[in-house]
């Protein structure tokens, strides 16, 4: 297990926000180049440059569009569900279900002004929505930043084909003193979960030899699956004190790398991959700062979903379910989070990578 002052360490990339221009300067910009503007770029350029007072009139909004463009849009804010709403890169989230809501309190939407009522939805930002459902994105501009967002969060670079393909994964979590892993189909089944203690590697890094011993026990016990995906810490070697622990999981990972590929590989494709670990606590909302907390309790949960609801978010077998509760027990609060982070690491996979969620 990693202690809390290792969690600290921070992810695996560092993001730093970039300042966008603002529309008037590109706008300038385009003028003085001589660019041909399309219908959306001059749409948010009479929006940059009109005065003040349009901006606070919700009524101003209509004029910004023809009466088929005003039809096109509320044709699709009035009967569009909750889903096809997020299909809009601007609508989704809370923005979506606002719009939903107000029109089942105030019905349908009569004009283009009545938009800017709906919380959330000022001025500027309601031009936008109106924009994205006149001109949205084309497949290719989608997809190109689906592979960008991928190749942040999985390595090495793997065909979309693949993915998509998936039968089942193995998702795999080793800390200082245990190997866990996950095996869970599309449909979200696990298929298997377990975790493994590392006796001989607890107390100091030791030879290759040892290594090879140990972890090759512990691959002898994991299932065949399509992908195995190796969490990715991410610490920091600047902090000299970290050095043998940080040499650990080198050692580990390079490992399983070499001997899950051996053990699994077909076709010479390796079948390897390395998971973000921030990006999943990200994905389940388990990060405060640059620290990972425990994803414990949201286990549990899932647990009880699956023997509560009709359709959980994840399945597991009646039969374990004793077993996996007994986990659970108070023995020990930190003796296994490497079992839970697996299982997390496993439904983050599918959503983000596979299913695109």
């Amino acid at each position: 297990m990693i202690s809390p002052w290792l969690l600290k360490a921070g992810g695996w990339w560092r993001c730093f926000s970039v300042p966008l221009e603002s529309s008037l300067t590109q706008a300038f910009r385009n003028f003085c180049c001589g660019k041909k503007f399309s219908a959306s770029e001059k749409i948010l350029t009479n929006v940059a440059i009109g005065d003040e007072n349009a901006k606070e009139s919700g009524k101003a909004l209509d004029k910004l569009f023809s009466s088929e463009q005003q039809a096109s849009i509320l044709h699709v804010l009035n009967t569009a569900s909750k889903k096809e709403l997020e299909a809009f890169k601007l609508l989704r989230g809370r923005k979506s279900i606002n719009i939903v809501e107000h029109r089942e309190k105030f019905g349908p939407f009569q004009n283009l002004e009545s938009l800017v009522n709906v919380p959330l939805l000022q001025y500027k930002t309601a031009v936008q929505v109106c924009n994205s459902i006149l001109f949205p994105e084309t497949g290719k501009k989608k997809r190109k930043s689906w592979e960008n967002q991928l190749g942040k969060l999985i390595k090495p670079d793997i065909e979309r084909e693949r993915l998509k393909a998936v039968k089942s994964i193995v998702s795999i979590v080793f800390g200082t003193r245990r190997i866990a892993w996950a095996h869970l189909d599309r449909k979200l089944t696990v298929l298997d979960w377990q975790q493994s203690d590392c006796r001989k590697l607890m107390n100091r890094p030791h030879s290759s030899s040892v290594y090879l011993e140990e972890i090759s026990s512990v691959i002898s016990k994991m299932p065949k699956a399509d992908f195995y995906v190796l969490e990715k810490t991410g610490l920091s070697i600047q902090n000299s004190s970290l050095f043998p622990i940080l040499l650990h999981f080198h050692i580990t990972e390079a490992m399983l790398y070499a001997l899950l590929n051996r053990a699994f590989a077909q076709d010479g494709q390796h079948r390897v991959l390395s998971m973000n670990r921030n990006a999943v606590g990200k994905h389940f909302e388990l990060m405060i700062g640059d620290t990972r907390t425990s994803g414990k309790e949201l286990v549990k949960q899932l647990l009880s979903e699956s023997v509560l609801k009709a359709e959980p978010r994840v399945f597991f077998p009646p039969e374990k379910m004793v077993h996996y509760r007994q986990m659970f027990l108070p023995t020990d609060p930190y003796r296994i989070e490497e079992f839970y982070d697996s299982l997390l690491q496993a439904v983050a996979f599918y959503e983000l990578a596979v299913f695109d969620t």
